[in-house]
């Protein structure tokens, strides 16, 4: 069976600016976002895995050519 897609009222697309273009539905128990402008996308299982690495990196330093 097909889940149902909702749209975000008030959500602002990340990617376009586009307000009220998110719609959003769920897919084996993972939240899933789509633009309908621009066609941006964002699985929440996603989200979860970069917060993930992102808490456990550690810049060593930055390189700047000359």
């Amino acid at each position: 069976m097909a889940e149902r897609k909702r749209f975000i009222a008030g959500a602002v697309c990340p990617e376009c600016q586009s307000e009220d273009a998110l719609a959003m539905w769920q897919e084996n128990g993972v939240d899933i976002v789509v633009c309908v402008k621009c066609g941006y996308h964002m699985r929440e299982a996603d989200k979860v895995s970069n917060e993930h690495i992102r808490s456990r990196e550690q810049l060593i330093g930055l390189f700047s050519p000359e």
